[in-house]
């Protein structure tokens, strides 16, 4: 007869007594991977007018500022990027468009902050599509002339006798080429939302480099993983971050070459969906999740104002003139305006770029996400070119960035860091460990020395655990860490079923610990 480790453990021992007289001596259990206490986010550090729009959306909808705040850099990025370029240092150049995603369980009234905070840019675009109207009319009549007198030429051509067809035949080449080159610009479009690569690399062409994917949902991860092709396609969205050049050739359709693609995202997506990207395969080891910056807010459900203060409408109404504003006049940059540091804003970054080199190494608090904290440097760069630009939205390139703004960026590159430090965590942790830290919480709450499985189902609110099997990969993974450990089962009289699963807790439970 085989017996099982528990088994073991308590083999010799009287299981009619009293557990705590004839249990085993307890081992100190191994802590589970720590609960990262997160910061908020630093909104003082946008420019006042983004900061009260950020603080009024969030305190309308009841939603944590994470959101809003990411998406407002996420907005300043989609109006500039493309158009906008920083000089770091010597030759060393960033783009001002950022990856942001957020994490939030449904119920978090996402879609609503999208609205108020993309609504602006919507009214531009409009704007834009009105101002482009009769450029775009003049362009296609154009190009029907040219179509019509092109195809006027090649029937002359074909039709004329032999001393004519030379210049005949000339002359309907020349308008065949006139007519090929003329183009009708397309209609001007800021963002989009869920989009195949294929659309986006058309959307991109058509734009003129640019483009923002900003949604309340997550489904983009899935389309990159491979839900239309069966394939992972994340091309177009490492060329589209880092400015680099995209040409795609495609059987039956003309050839699209974007010189220097720029792509800025802004999304929201649910806590699970950032662990699955994870799993997309060659997502890590090409550098797809380094390019993000992630939030973990927590969630005010359950803790909402149901009669919170309105956003103030002369707060909307700056918002809307100074995003509007920075939009209408990025649009007519053609060549990327190039943004400089002062002096004392290249020291700033200098400084925090030693930092992270510090922490880089082995053994390193940065060595876990490598990948991520190497472009971390990078990111503070865009960062303060999006608060550049925000805080001087009609002439931000007359200036260098300060360091005032710089210091601003590099405490939101501190927010996303420790963000990032536990997304990549629960990229790579078991998945009961969440749950786990659920029933730890709930047996120190509750004091429970021992109980069974049953009990403990009983004690815990449906919404976690919607059937009594969903407890056991947590009490496993508890088990394993010393925290827990199950009493032998009695085998039951009369061939019945088997009592529920009896355990008992370490200890150390009953006392204020950190698991």
């Amino acid at each position: 007869m085989t017996t099982t480790p528990s088994e073991d453990l308590w083999a010799g021992f009287d299981l009619a007594a009293d557990p705590a007289d004839t249990a085993p001596v307890w081992d100190e259990p191994v802590p589970l991977t720590p609960r990262r206490d997160l910061p908020a986010f630093p909104v003082d550090a946008l420019p006042g007018w983004l900061a009260a729009m950020v603080t009024g959306v969030a305190e309308e909808t009841q939603t944590p500022a994470d959101l809003a705040g990411c998406l407002a850099l996420a907005v300043i990025g989609t109006a500039a990027g493309g158009r906008c370029t920083i000089c770091v240092r010597g030759r060393w150049r960033e783009p001002v468009n950022i990856y942001t995603a957020v994490a939030l369980d449904p119920g978090n009234r996402k879609s609503a902050v999208f609205s108020l905070m993309t609504e602006p840019l919507l009214a531009v675009e409009k704007v834009m599509v009105e101002r482009s109207g009769a450029i775009r009319a003049e362009a296609e009549t154009t190009a029907r002339l040219a179509k019509a007198a092109a195809d006027k030429a090649a029937a002359r051509a074909a039709n004329a006798d032999d001393a004519g067809r030379a210049d005949a035949t000339a002359e309907a080449v020349a308008l065949a080429l006139a007519a090929e080159e003329t183009t009708v610009p397309a209609v001007p479009q800021l963002f989009a939302d869920d989009v195949t690569p294929e659309s986006l690399a058309t959307l991109l062409t058509e734009q003129d480099g640019r483009i923002g994917v900003l949604s309340p949902e997550g489904g983009i991860f899935e389309i990159i993983a491979g839900r239309y092709s069966g394939t992972p396609n994340m091309e177009i969205f490492l060329k589209g971050h880092a400015g680099d050049m995209v040409r795609v050739n495609r059987q039956g359709r003309p050839a699209q070459h974007v010189e220097r693609p720029a792509v800025t995202m802004g999304l929201a997506v649910q806590p699970e969906v950032l662990e699955s990207i994870g799993r997309i395969k060659g997502a890590d080891g090409r550098g797809l999740l380094a390019r993000f910056l992630y939030a973990l807010p927590d969630s005010l459900v359950g803790h909402r104002n149901l009669t919170p203060d309105l956003l103030p409408q002369d707060v909307a109404d700056t918002y809307t003139e100074r995003l509007g504003a920075l939009t209408l006049t990025m649009a007519d940059w053609t060549d990327p305006a190039l943004l400089t540091l002062s002096p004392e804003a290249d020291a700033v970054l200098l400084a925090y770029q030693r930092t992270t080199e510090s922490r880089l190494g082995k053994g390193g608090s940065l060595a876990p996400v490598v990948k991520w904290a190497s472009k971390r440097d990078g990111a503070v760069a865009r960062l303060a070119g999006l608060l550049h630009l925000a805080q001087h939205p009609r002439d931000a390139w007359t200036m260098p960035i300060d360091a005032a703004t710089m210091a601003a960026a590099t405490r939101l590159g501190d927010y996303f860091t420790a963000h990032a430090l536990t997304v990549f965590d629960a990229m790579s942790a078991d998945p009961a460990q969440d749950t786990a830290h659920t029933l730890l919480t709930h047996l120190r709450e509750t004091g429970l020395t021992g109980f069974t499985r049953r009990e403990l189902f009983r004690g815990l609110p449906r919404g976690d655990f919607a059937v009594m099997a969903d407890l056991d990969p947590a009490l496993n993974l508890l088990e394993d860490h010393g925290w827990v450990r199950q009493r032998p089962t009695p085998t039951p009289r009369g061939g019945g079923r088997p009592p529920s699963p009896r355990y008992d807790a370490h200890p150390r439970l009953t006392r204020t610990t950190t698991a």
